[in-house]
């Protein structure tokens, strides 16, 4: 497949001057439009979107100098290299057009090489660095690619009655959610969140994923494998760097939960017609050498649903307290629908047409 040639957009409003670059870089072997004026130019460079545009400054009406003010104002055209290339030999016409964000200044009359030698250099610094952007954006995707599949599904548990819903603030994501079976009908749910959501949270995911699989057995107690996974974790985790976290044992034949709560949000208990807050102590994990957490024991109904979430849910807006009291009435105005689908309409609810600003995971439990 042939490659196709780097478009140059010349702009200037002498004809003689725009067919001498044209000519010029056309020899070259580069695609050349022309525009006779600073309208024109931004009306074709928003169609065209050109590898790289050669602007004149002093021309009728809007100049270059306010050509490309708005050029770089406007997101689908911002990232266009601009070269002036223009008779205003001073100072003060040179810094104005990079402090607009002109990436180079040519003064007329300009030698030939010089204007290819300038316009070869951005326009491989242009590929470059959208190079950059690929390999990076590629390097995300397969992070949350490898993220994606450290969920578990409900499908391959279906016995443990859980249904969630997981959004990302970025590709790597800093949340962090399982469901393990410690024994006939007992099974541990696990939602957290790990500080920090740079590239390096796809190892840590997969090393607190490992660590809970390890130390999480029917007849360990939990918080015996709560403190090892923060002596692991304290050893793995950059300085700064630890787990807020919910920790939910349930026995379904006896009907008993056992909560932990490593500095995270509560609990919530939906039951009849009441939805109810369960608070619980504890450390962070990875941060403390002396790990504290208490155990709360609760006695369950068939029909209850418990929820656990993480910070995106929630949103900025409110006070904590009225964030909660805003989820409740959420989680109470759905109870009639299945589990799946309440989970799936409280967070359309709650999040309405806002950006989230964190990763977001809430998860459902039905007894």
């Amino acid at each position: 497949m042939t490659k196709k040639p780097p478009l140059i957009l010349v702009v200037d409003d002498s004809v003689l001057n725009r067919k001498i670059l044209e000519t010029l870089l056309q020899d070259e072997g580069y695609e050349v439009v022309e525009a006779g004026s600073g309208k024109e130019c931004f009306d074709l460079a928003k169609k065209l979107k050109p590898d790289l545009i050669l602007l004149d400054i002093m021309m009728p009406g809007e100049d270059g100098l306010e050509t490309c003010r708005r050029l770089k104002q406007d997101p689908s055209t911002q990232e266009i290299p601009v070269i002036f290339i223009s008779a205003l030999s001073e100072n003060r016409y040179i810094v104005r057009g990079l402090e607009l964000g002109g990436v180079d200044y040519i003064v007329k009359p300009f030698s030939n090489p010089e204007v290819l030698a300038r316009v070869k250099v951005h326009l491989g610094l242009k590929f470059a660095r959208e190079q950059l952007i690929e390999a990076q954006a590629e390097k995300l995707n397969s992070i949350k690619d490898a993220q994606d599949s450290l969920l578990i599904s409900p499908k391959d548990l279906p016995e443990a009655k859980f249904a969630y819903v997981y959004r990302s603030l970025k590709e790597a994501g800093g949340d962090f959610l399982d469901v393990l079976k410690l024994g006939e009908k007992q099974f541990l749910y696990i939602l957290g969140d790990i500080s920090g959501h740079d590239l390096g949270v796809g190892y840590y995911l997969s090393a607190l994923k490992a660590l809970c699989q390890q130390n999480f057995e029917l007849f360990t107690p939990i918080r015996d494998g709560l403190n090892m996974i923060n002596k692991i974790s304290k050893k793995i985790f950059y300085p700064g760097q630890y787990v807020t976290a919910n920790f939910v044992m349930l026995n379904f034949s006896s009907q008993i939960l056992y909560f932990y709560n490593a500095a995270h949000y509560p609990l919530l208990l939906l039951r009849d017609n009441k939805v109810k807050e369960i608070y619980s102590e504890g450390d962070v994990l990875g941060a403390f050498d002396n790990f504290f957490i208490e155990e709360t024991i609760l006695e369950v109904e068939k029909g209850d649903r418990v929820f656990l979430f993480t910070d995106g849910l929630l949103g900025c807006s409110l006070k904590f307290k009225d964030k909660i009291e805003r989820l409740k009435d959420v989680i109470l105005k759905f109870k009639k629908f299945s589990l799946k689908d309440q989970i799936d309409f409280v967070v359309r609810e709650m999040i309405g047409n806002r950006k989230i600003d964190d990763d977001l995971t809430f998860l459902g439990i039905e007894i």
